[in-house]
């Protein structure tokens, strides 16, 4: 078996009916058949692209190395654990809900759905659904579903470029349009669709009331101050039980290296803008550009980040401890639904 080192996927384009024939910024390819709403970076069928275990998928990796892939943090060592996409709604998607790891389980599910999503991108007026309204109940939820009035009981509100907003699970939700997104998440596709603006699309109404939570940790992350540094700076978005998102700014090369006493995590590395290089001891250099991902493994304990000019790119990882749900704020509502 191979030794392993840093893995350029594959991404995986699924169509959808609310998704985007123009995929700019982070895509320049043309969309002639159906639409696009997302690019699945670390997907378990998203395949290897470089090495001896190109053509491989993500989970067959995982299932492989286990833990030299994944590290130490890891609850379940044969299964990758985070998901990452790239969202690209034009039309408004269903309000929806996600288990959390209790009723995934009981259900048969490997874990529940907590994400994040980076708002790469926002036109103005984008607006994004979060959470029910301060007293907002179960009950009212399943009425205002019969009577095709739920999206009034959602907290809408503006978002901009650059902003990380939290939606731990049980939270409900909808995107509208208008916005690219980076959604990292654990690696689920566990949804409920509780209401879809009278389109005749099936629902999970009762799957989706159990799994709602009245009340959750979902809001806007707070910016922390960033850490400049002799042509780098890294600015965390998010330190969260389930995930810790960073973003980069290179402009020149750089050495990464594992603090020696903590424990492990498999990283991802997400080009936003930019292009560069990874080169690494016993592998061939590994060139990744906007839109693409790269995994680098637990095993792996340092590397050298070269960028053409200037890159740009997000790190998700697993907390090395045990930490809780981050500070969030729910801005002030928006004045009206602009969808």
């Amino acid at each position: 078996m191979p030794e392993l080192y840093p893995l350029l996927l594959q991404p995986r384009f699924h169509e959808r009916p609310w998704g985007a024939r123009d995929l700019a910024p982070v895509y320049s390819r043309e969309i002639t058949g159906a639409p696009i709403g997302e690019a699945w970076l670390t997907g378990d069928d998203c395949r290897v692209d470089n090495g001896p275990l190109s053509g491989k998928t993500l989970a067959a990796v995982a299932r492989d190395f286990g833990p030299d892939l994944l590290g130490e943090t890891a609850r379940d060592i044969s299964r990758f654990p985070l998901l990452i996409k790239f969202l690209f709604p034009r039309d408004k998607l269903s309000v929806q809900v996600h288990p959390d790891d209790e009723m995934a389980a009981a259900v048969g599910q490997p874990c529940g759905k907590t994400e994040c999503w980076y708002v790469l991108r926002a036109e103005p007026g984008a607006q994004i659904g979060l959470g029910l309204k301060p007293g907002v109940t179960r009950a009212e939820v399943e009425r205002a579903i019969r009577e095709v009035r739920m999206e009034q009981l959602l907290n809408w509100m503006d978002i901009h470029a650059s902003d990380m907003i939290y939606v731990d699970a049980g939270t409900v939700h909808a995107i509208g349009p208008g916005a690219v997104i980076v959604e990292t998440q654990q690696n689920s596709d566990t949804t409920y669709r509780l209401y879809d603006y009278g389109r005749p699309r099936e629902l999970h109404i009762q799957d989706g009331l159990r799994a709602t939570r009245e009340q959750t940790h979902a809001g806007k992350v707070p910016s922390g101050k960033p850490q400049v540094e002799n042509g780098k700076t890294r600015s965390n978005l998010v330190t969260a039980p389930c995930f810790i998102v960073d973003q980069f700014h290179f402009s020149r090369p750089w050495e990464f290296r594992r603090p020696r006493h903590a424990k492990r995590s498999v990283w991802c590395l997400v080009a936003l803008r930019g292009y560069g290089v990874i080169e690494s001891d016993g592998a061939a250099p590994v060139a990744f550009s906007s839109g693409q991902a790269v995994v680098i493994p637990a095993a792996v304990d340092q590397f050298t980040l070269k960028p053409q000019w200037e890159m740009e790119f997000l790190c998700a990882s697993l907390p090395a401890e045990k930490v809780g749900h981050p500070e969030t704020v729910l801005p002030e509502a928006a004045a009206g639904v602009r969808m």
